[in-house]
């Protein structure tokens, strides 16, 4: 994955499914869908009692509101997370930076937002469990706690995506203003003179010498 811009490959690289399925962005969006049908699917399915009188109410303290809370956000998240999935599938072919960091922030707040709306969730029916009589024959219980443990897990999941997905930004950013010179291997040393060139003193000519030292000894002739 190195090369590319936000953590990602270079664009037009060839597809490796091997490498996709072991990131572990993929394996918490993969977590993160399970969880979600686990929790939609135990509310949906029993997490409704039908009383006497006809009337149809939620297990969670009679409470209609903290069944369709949780339906919500399982609903939804299930929706997002294969988006994301699809989302990570192309952004190795996403050539645009602009389109990848989109990608990236919309992952990071959608993360962060369904983390905290899960843990809103766990608190809520909790509460209303604990406050909720016990239903005929047991009908719906483990239904409904295990849509209370799976919330609890899938704060941590999305909590984990909103970390990675903050990686990604802060690794797109600390790219963005990096020097785009390198720098000098030798350490920058200074201007160096030409190769050939010598730091010993000038020397005078041996030519200059001799003509000198023969001047030097010259003696005009006597008539």
């Amino acid at each position: 994955m190195d090369g590319g811009a936000y953590g990602g490959g270079k664009a037009g690289a060839p597809f490796d499914p091997i490498a996709f399925v072991q990131r572990p962005q993929v394996i918490l969006r993969a977590l993160c869908l399970l969880f979600a049908i686990i929790v939609f699917g135990c509310i949906s399915s029993k997490g409704y009692l039908v009383k006497d009188d006809g009337k149809e109410v939620c297990l969670y303290n009679e409470d209609n509101n903290a069944c369709n809370y949780g339906i919500g956000i399982g609903v939804l998240a299930f929706l997002a997370s294969i988006g994301f999935l699809a989302g990570e599938y192309l952004f190795e072919q996403m050539s645009s930076v602009k389109t990848r960091k989109h990608f990236v922030l919309i992952d990071l707040g959608f993360s962060g937002l369904w983390s905290f709306l899960y843990f809103v969730g766990f608190c809520y029916l909790t509460n209303a469990w604990n406050n909720s009589a016990r239903p005929k024959d047991g009908y719906g219980v483990n239904n409904v706690q295990s849509a209370i443990a799976f919330s609890f897990f899938s704060i941590f999941t999305w909590a984990a995506c909103a970390w990675f997905a903050f990686q990604r930004f802060k690794q797109g950013t600390d790219a963005a203003f990096a020097p785009s010179y390198e720098a000098d291997p030798v350490g920058g040393t200074g201007y160096t003179s030409y190769p050939d060139a010598t730091d010993a003193a000038y020397q005078e000519p041996p030519f200059g010498q001799q003509q000198q030292r023969g001047m030097g000894d010259f003696q005009a002739p006597a008539y």
